[in-house]
């Protein structure tokens, strides 16, 4: 059985001698983000991964514990919403691998609080660049050496706050929902290159960025009860949803936005029942 950081990542399509980047790939505790989890699951099926982050240390530690379990990965830092930095990223992995297979647009934040109202201008135009921005530029660069190749996958992260409303920050929900016609559009537009573009839209999972803000036990439990399943998902389940999209798995899958969210936004948990007198429960 193979294991890292305690998962079984066994179950699942083989990414052998592929290669990958992520994007976020570190995390700022030492615990699993969806970048790290993705990361650490994708070497571990067999593929390549370059881990790019702004900074260097918590992508090191991410390559580290794929090396550790036997993996091959190499760690980069990159503020993606650089153009010259998503080249470099990109430039480091056809330099050690001599390919490009994957590319995973994890990057994200918060962005600032706020309406129309009186939402921050500059944290406006600068979460954009993070949250939009980032994932054509990253494409931008690797897309040319998927194409010679004949073939690639690129898997943007999204968030089902892109899918549904009721966010009570205008920016994040504006930017996940862009990432989610910014995949469409790119489907449409590369699809007879050989390159598919999915996304994943993760719901409320708990992963250490959630952890951070101070999260308490009932607003935790609050989170997990709002979901159809009534259990709370973590990084790993993003990973396996973005591993399967990059593998051959899903070679006749493109175009796709997949919420990962334990059923959140196919409806409400609380419907009443219909019971047999024709009276609901």
């Amino acid at each position: 059985m193979t294991t890292i950081s305690g998962y079984d990542a066994d179950a699942g399509p083989s990414l052998a001698q592929r290669v990958a980047i992520v994007t976020g790939g570190g995390s700022r505790t030492d615990g699993i983000g969806n970048g790290r989890a993705s990361a650490m699951l994708m070497a571990m099926r067999g593929a390549r991964v370059l881990v790019a982050d702004v900074e260097l240390a918590p992508a090191e530690d991410t390559v580290a514990r794929i090396r550790d379990a036997g993996g091959d990965a190499l760690a980069v830092a990159a503020d993606v919403s650089r153009a010259d930095e998503c080249k470099a990223a990109v430039d480091a992995a056809l330099a050690k691998w001599g390919r490009l297979d994957i590319l995973v647009n994890n990057v994200g934040i918060s962005g600032p609080p706020g309406t129309a109202l009186d939402v921050d201008l500059d944290g406006w135009d600068h979460a954009m660049r993070v949250n939009v921005t980032s994932m054509m530029l990253m494409s931008r660069f690797a897309i040319p050496a998927m194409r010679a190749q004949g073939a690639g996958a690129i898997v943007n992260l999204s968030s089902v706050a892109g899918l549904v409303g009721g966010h009570p920050s205008l920016l994040y929900p504006t930017t996940k929902g862009a990432v989610v016609n910014l995949t469409r559009a790119m489907a449409a537009q590369h699809g007879t290159q050989g390159i598919r573009v999915n996304c994943v839209a993760p719901g409320m999972v708990y992963t250490p960025m959630v952890a951070s803000r101070g999260m308490t036990p009932e607003l935790r439990d609050a989170r997990r009860r709002r979901s159809l399943l009534q259990t709370e998902g973590s990084a790993w389940d993003v990973a396996e949803a973005v591993a399967f999209l990059a593998s051959d798995a899903a070679r006749w899958v493109t175009g796709v936005v997949l919420p990962v969210d334990a059923g959140a936004t196919a409806g409400s948990a609380s419907s009443p029942t219909p019971a047999s007198d024709g009276k609901t429960r």
